[in-house]
């Protein structure tokens, strides 16, 4: 995928399906709001070449859009750029579509744009990570996991193995975080940071630098940590993207017998669990996420009572139950 040129907003905006077929001569009114017997929902992504998770997300977004009869989808991506997903949102809005999906790029940047999608009549769903609190006013409804839960099930995947270990009054830890700013970075961050002194309070958390969702700089910031400490027996990641970054580092330094434990399963956080070189994750799915967005802004437009926050569950897995779950897909 071409993430970052005319290329790939082109391939988006072919994606397009007869945006202007849904006029209001079609329109009728359910709950209050004004919908087509066409729904036009736009969708504008964070960044869907950073990871696979993004990337199959996208697809699931687009395979469930073409299977509804009655949506027609207006599918883009920010690219990670702020102003970028701005002028997205403002396009959407220009647009007159039904109903806006985003992902944002950051919680606070966005809160404007969603303002505006308010001010003009238009429900915005935030998908996965949500906005930054000033801005709940503005959104119909959030769709996605629950990232203070993941984090906080994460610091107790790492506690629980540090006491089968005998060194939860001794061990050490660093934290490589997502991408500053944005919400779910910030959420898991606090999830863990929160949780791990309540049921380890022993354990030292002695750094956390950001990795960006990006296994490359994850991998060079656990090289940081590797020299600049001696002792680390536990390595809390993000997502197993970073987590794997760091698994990495650690192999390549000839330092074992640390625990990485890391939020948001990836296939190659599954495939290092296997072979029994990282403990555990957090088990979320980016079809059902994809799915659930879309869900929400339809239910939405039908005038369905929604709560606020709709959250899927994200189990906790690790190597002792990891053949409950199938391998994931991204």
């Amino acid at each position: 995928m071409n993430v970052n040129g005319i290329f790939w907003e082109e391939t988006q905006m072919n994606y397009r399906k007869a945006l202007a077929a849904t006029t209001a001569a079609a329109a009728l009114t359910i709950g209050g709001a004004a919908v087509a017997d066409t729904m036009t929902i736009g969708i504008t992504q964070n960044n869907v070449g950073v990871d696979s998770y993004q990337t199959t997300y996208e697809k699931a977004f687009i395979e469930a859009a073409e299977a509804n009869e009655n949506v027609e989808a207006v599918v883009l991506d920010a690219g990670g750029d702020v102003a970028r997903q701005i002028a997205q949102m403002e396009d959407l809005i220009q647009q007159e579509v039904d109903a806006i999906i985003i992902w944002p790029t950051n919680g606070e940047a966005v809160i404007p744009a969603v303002r505006k999608a308010h001010k003009a009549g238009i429900p915005v769903i935030v998908t996965n990570s949500n906005i930054a609190e000033p801005g709940f006013d503005f959104v119909a409804s959030f769709s996605g996991p629950d990232n203070i839960t993941q984090g906080r099930r994460s610091a107790e995947i790492m506690c629980d193995k540090f006491k089968d270990m005998g060194i939860e009054n001794e061990a050490k830890v660093v934290h490589i975080t997502g991408q500053p700013g944005y919400t779910t970075a910030i959420e898991r961050a606090k999830g863990f940071d929160d949780r791990l002194p309540e049921v380890c309070p022993n354990v030292e958390q002695i750094d956390k630098q950001p990795g960006d969702w990006n296994r490359e700089k994850s991998q060079k910031v656990m090289e940081a940590f590797l020299v600049k400490f001696d002792d680390i027996d536990g390595v809390y990641a993000g997502d197993d993207n970073m987590g794997v970054g760091a698994l990495n580092a650690a192999k390549a330094a000839g330092r074992e017998g640390i625990i990485f434990v890391g939020a948001t399963n990836f296939a190659v956080g599954y495939e290092a669990m296997e072979r029994g070189e990282y403990w555990g994750s957090i088990y979320q799915s980016p079809v059902d996420d994809a799915k659930a967005a879309l869900k929400t802004a339809v239910e939405t437009l039908e005038g369905k009572d929604l709560p606020f926050l709709n959250y899927f569950d994200t189990p906790k897995i690790t190597q002792d139950n990891m053949d409950e779950f199938d391998k994931p897909v991204f």
